[in-house]
């Protein structure tokens, strides 16, 4: 997997001040990590730019369903893994599992929260990673098989791309509102600078072969 790319422009060079969270988090699994390499920069970037979008039009109530669109795709995927995480519990205590995996390369990021959407988003990812976290294990512990591992993480790593092409896509039809409002320049000046600040803040964790 490719590594995690820094932000060339990061927010903060923009010329207004706006609010984030600063948080640090560590994602173990390889199918979370395909997550933040080919889906999390551009969601993370086009989340912001609905909410600049969104702000420059004006209209409460296109804000409105924009807004709840977003909510209901990532409230719906979140309700999904909850109900997955209780039934592999399930399974684990069935079982008598009591090993939990470690990952070899767990990646650290250090990154820059900047609306309700984005961290909603950002948790999704995490929990995503809970949850390969505990496919991997019931698979070590042999309760689930090679083939039951691989079609579980293929498809809840899908899931959860698609939720971000879906995210992309409300963004197009905020920029579109904006060309019909006749705000598309204003738009394009507003975003032309943004970029997301995701740092690759620690170096992944040496394999044990790199340690023989």
């Amino acid at each position: 997997m490719a590594e995690p790319r820094r932000s060339k422009r990061p927010i903060q060079d923009s010329r207004f001040s706006r609010p984030v969270f600063e948080e640090t988090i560590t994602i173990h699994s390889s199918h979370a990590q395909r997550i933040l390499d080919r889906g999390y920069y551009r969601v993370a970037a086009a989340l912001y730019a609905i909410d600049v979008v969104l702000r420059i039009i004006g209209d409460h109530d296109e804000m409105d369903a924009v807004e709840g669109l977003v909510n209901g795709h990532i409230q719906t995927f979140a309700t999904a893994m909850d109900d997955e995480n209780k039934r592999l519990m399930i399974l684990r205590d069935q079982s008598g599992s009591t090993r939990t995996v470690k990952y070899t390369r767990p990646i650290t990021l250090r990154i820059q929260i900047s609306s309700p959407q984005m961290a909603q988003y950002t948790l999704l990812i995490q929990e995503l990673d809970r949850l390969m976290m505990a496919i991997d294990s019931l698979w070590m512990n042999a309760v689930l098989t090679s083939k039951q591992k691989a079609m579980a993480g293929y498809d809840w790593r899908v899931a959860l791309l698609r939720i971000g092409r879906e995210i992309m896509t409300l963004e197009r039809r905020a920029r579109d509102a904006a060309a019909r409002y006749g705000k598309a320049d204003e738009v394009a000046a507003a975003t032309a600078e943004t970029d997301v600040v995701v740092e690759h803040d620690a170096d992944p964790t040496p394999s044990p072969q790199s340690l023989s």
